[in-house]
């Protein structure tokens, strides 16, 4: 299977964490977690399209796909070959770009359609074509260069509050943030819903629970050097979390498995 990671553009990198491409020719139907990463997506199925189990029934993907913040695991099963792209926008990409209150869409993978309507009928085709896929990121790049951009005080305060998480790992506590912000914690709950869909407090669990995944590939650390170095108090803590996120005990999950959550997770650690 292909996995492939596409930076975008760099005057969108304020918008679009980056593109993503999955492929494969392997027909045989597999099972794959999706874990939160804190990121909301679009993605376009070119091949055979996935079935979804989010709760509940099996359900059968659309060809384009919105995907809001999710707040627990899920699961995906190909149903014949894989071949599709995603836009991984930043966490008020698309509220930004789009006007979209996000938490309209919280733990929701819907049809693109009915979400943007007509914003993507341009691009549709060719995405969902068997054009070469670097010819289609060249496209995104520049459908969204010509898009504009909404830059307002409440946006500037949204991206203020999720610079400060990511800078402190996902381990800063909410009255932490207005006290920095000097805004009230009634308004950044409310622009932060709006925005990214989720509460600046689980916002940070998720963003707190990802940096494992980078820690992680430092080699032979302890758990208890890994909850230090995520920033859980002790161990009992981490463990709870981690299977809150995954389902599964740290020490039974497969990092180094060759499968969409690990390549969705997995970023390069900084020193």
């Amino acid at each position: 299977m292909l996995y492939d990671r596409i930076e975008p553009e760099l005057s969108l990198t304020n918008l679009i964490d980056c593109y993503w491409v999955i492929e494969s020719n392997d027909r045989t139907p597999r099972q794959q977690k999706i874990i939160p990463d804190g990121f909301p997506e679009i993605i376009f199925h070119y091949r055979d399209p996935y079935r979804i189990k989010l709760s509940g029934e099996w359900e059968l993907q659309t060809k384009k796909l919105f995907a809001g913040q999710i707040r627990n695991h899920f699961l995906l099963e190909n149903t014949g070959s894989s071949g599709m792209i995603g836009i991984k926008f930043k966490p008020a990409g698309l509220t930004k770009l789009f006007g979209i209150d996000m938490q309209n869409y919280t733990d929701n993978v819907a049809d693109l359609d009915s979400v943007l309507e007509s914003e993507f009928h341009f691009v549709s085709e060719i995405l969902l074509s068997p054009t070469p896929y670097f010819e289609k990121v060249d496209v995104l790049n520049q459908f969204f260069t010509k898009k504009k951009a909404g830059n307002t005080k409440s946006s500037q305060i949204i991206e203020q509050t999720l610079e400060l998480i990511s800078e402190n790992n996902g381990v800063i506590s909410v009255s932490e943030l207005t006290s920095t912000l000097d805004v009230g914690e009634r308004k950044l709950e409310r622009l932060f819903n709006k925005y990214v869909g989720l509460s600046p407090k689980f916002y940070s669990r998720i963003i707190r629970f990802n940096y494992i995944f980078q820690v992680i590939q430092k080699k032979k650390l302890s758990w208890s050097e890994v909850a230090h170095l995520s920033g859980y108090y002790d161990q009992s803590h981490f463990i709870s979390n981690f299977q809150e996120f995954t389902g599964e005990d740290p020490s039974s999950y497969f990092f180094e498995n060759d499968n969409m959550a690990n390549f969705f997770l997995k970023r390069p650690i900084e020193n």
